[in-house]
């Protein structure tokens, strides 16, 4: 039975989305057709279409009576998580051809690193990469050759960006297909450990890069969970991907066997066939609770704060940051996966993975059943995980206990009461604040402000011992409209050590932190952001703020009447906006929404903070 306040909240985000969902839906309507897409090609349109086919194939594609898939990829060999892609269009042709239909790559998408560019001028480009990936994956849906989609995807903004696109053709059937974390290396803790050493200069830099290569060290996704493993997370709680198909680690049989399974299911579910599952169905409302729910109960990566508003708007649903407090406030945590705990992704994998954590979110009612999928009968065919039996891929069910309790706990037993992500609100505006690794005795913070425009600028406060003492940190004009909303990760060490000598720190910006956001209290988007007259461009070093994830308040304790008189803070953000690239951006900065609204250029009717 689904718990009531489930219910409400569901209800509330169906009755506020009621006439964009409506829209939406009337325009796939319209778009879809029980005869292959190429058939209504000239014959100059699909003879350009087909043109670099093999013989077998072309005869194939004449006959307008069989699939073609079509493979949005973001393959490239620089991100680790996707380099297996590489060897995904084969696959996917042959197990195509099996059923009869044809697949080609239809296009495919950049897909830029964010461990790479941490802290260097390209992180200003991140967030703005996934309505790129939005507008690429339409660029190569749009010749209409298509009858379903397989989307190639893994990372931070890769994701959100190929369903944002591909809902724009949501008559098609899509499946996302995985390629699957790396085997686990250096410990996450140790890790931390290494990092927080350098920043304290008891390590050379040596040490640091051996301890970053041992962590990252072979092809696949990085095993904490940060926003790719939250990614993937949300696509098979969302009923995107095949069951227990998110974290098997790439080039194995079963990685290999699922692959193939998802190109077949694709040729299964399309508007030719008695099956018909086209994504405009599979992602609805109760799919986007879902989504939020799954990355509730796993601590997943504040990013999505972001991203499922973007996502689910493009589908026609709104959502704001009250439904994740409101949310939070009612799921439970119930996993604990690095940076919340000290396991990896495969860790959460082998104590029970997807199944079991399906499975305590539907005892527990927390989650919605009744959905379409692209695999089974809604989401209860989810608590299967997949194997190989006499070479052949079989679904059975999966463990109705967690095999290691310290990794996955019950919805009646949890590691928090509540999902970890909460709403602060108060004269400095509105962020989100992931509390699921901060110790509750840091949950409220009052202490004076130190002011800075530049996450570079820390560094020389900390190595001065300038802030060796209790502070709010504020890092302003970092959101999307001043420069692409970068993530800060470089305050992360620095912060973290003030906070084990003792001291009482927090952060606030209007920039991002993401799923790698560590034991520090941060209040993260703030929106109004300082560019477009938030508060926060009135701060003042010594300022007292007030932080307090406890009543979700956030407060300049400065008075009114002293605030009216002081003129708000400007930045000189020239050498942000040229060079790297960054001067394509500018329109993009011109025309973003705030944070709560999705941080997107997609959606103008969403009026911007």
């Amino acid at each position: 039975m689904k718990h009531p306040k489930l219910v409400e909240i569901t209800q509330r985000i169906i009755e506020r989305s009621r006439e964009t969902r409506a829209d939406y839906v009337a325009r796939m309507e319209a778009a879809k057709d029980s005869k292959v897409a190429r058939s209504t090609l000239a014959c100059g349109n699909l003879a350009h279409g087909i043109a670099a086919c093999g013989s077998s194939e072309k005869d194939t594609l004449k006959l307008m009576n069989s699939a073609n898939v079509g493979i949005i990829s973001a393959y490239n060999d620089m991100v680790s998580a996707h380099q297996p892609f590489q060897h995904f269009p084969e696959l996917i042709k042959n197990a195509v051809a099996g059923m009869g239909g044809t697949a080609q790559v239809a296009g495919c998408v950049p897909a830029m690193c964010d461990g790479v560019t941490q802290g260097q001028p390209g992180m200003e480009l991140s967030l703005f990469s996934r309505d790129q990936i939005a507008m690429s994956t339409a660029v190569g849906l749009t010749h209409n050759m298509f009858d379903a989609a397989l989307c190639l995807g893994v990372c931070d903004k890769i994701v959100p960006g190929l369903l944002i696109g591909a809902l724009s053709f949501g008559h098609l059937p899509v499946i996302f297909v995985p390629a699957g974390p790396m085997p686990s290396g250096l410990p996450n803790k140790e890790k931390a450990r290494i990092r927080q050493e350098y920043a304290e200069g008891k390590v050379g830099r040596d040490a640091l890069l051996q301890c970053e290569m041992d962590s990252y060290h072979s092809a696949g996704t990085c095993t904490f969970y940060g926003t790719a493993n939250s990614n993937q997370l949300l696509m098979e709680a969302m009923g995107l991907h095949l069951p227990g198909s998110s974290f098997i680690n790439p080039y194995t049989p079963l990685r290999d066997e699922l692959t193939k399974a998802a190109a077949e299911q694709a040729c299964r579910i399309t508007a030719q066939g008695s099956d018909y599952r086209p994504l405009y169905q599979v992602i609805d409302e109760k799919a986007i609770v879902n989504g939020i729910v799954a990355l509730l109960a796993t601590g997943g990566s504040t990013n999505h704060t972001m991203h499922i508003i973007a996502m689910a708007r493009a589908a026609g649903v709104i959502v704001n940051w009250d439904d994740f407090s409101d949310l939070s406030d009612l799921v439970p945590l119930i996993t604990r996966i690095y940076p919340n705990g000290s396991a990896d992704i495969n860790h959460f994998q082998a104590a029970g993975g997807m199944s079991l954590l399906v499975r305590e979110l539907l005892k527990a009612g927390l989650i919605h059943d009744d959905v379409k999928t692209v695999f089974g009968n809604g989401l209860a065919d989810y608590v299967q995980e997949p194997f190989i039996n006499n070479g052949q891929l079989v679904w059975r069910e999966g463990p109705e206990v967690s095999l290691d309790s310290e990794v996955i706990s019950t919805a009646a037993q949890p590691f928090a009461a509540n999902g970890g992500v909460k709403l602060l609100k108060g004269n400095l505006g509105r962020s989100v604040i992931k509390v699921s690794s901060v110790p509750s005795d840091r949950f409220v913070i009052e202490a004076p402000a130190v002011v800075l425009h530049e996450q570079d600028d820390l560094k020389a406060l900390f190595d001065a011992g300038k802030l060796d003492r209790d502070c709010v940190v504020v890092v302003r004009f970092q959101g999307p409209a001043a420069m692409g909303m970068p993530e800060l990760h470089k305050l992360t060490p620095m912060l973290g050590s003030l906070q084990d000598r003792g001291f009482k720190v927090a952060l606030v910006t209007d920039g991002r932190m993401s799923g790698a956001s560590g034991k520090v209290p941060a209040a993260i988007h703030l929106t109004p952001e300082a560019l477009h007259g938030g508060l926060i461009a009135k701060v003042q070093d010594g300022d007292m703020i007030r932080l307090d994830a406890n009543t979700g308040d956030l407060t300049l304790l400065v008075d009114e009447s002293t605030l009216a008189a002081r003129e708000a803070a400007t930045a000189d953000l020239a050498s942000h906006q040229f060079g790297w690239g960054r001067e394509m951006f500018a329109g993009m900065r011109q025309l973003v929404s705030g944070a709560e609204q999705g941080a997107s250029v997609l959606f103008n009717s969403i009026q911007k903070s």
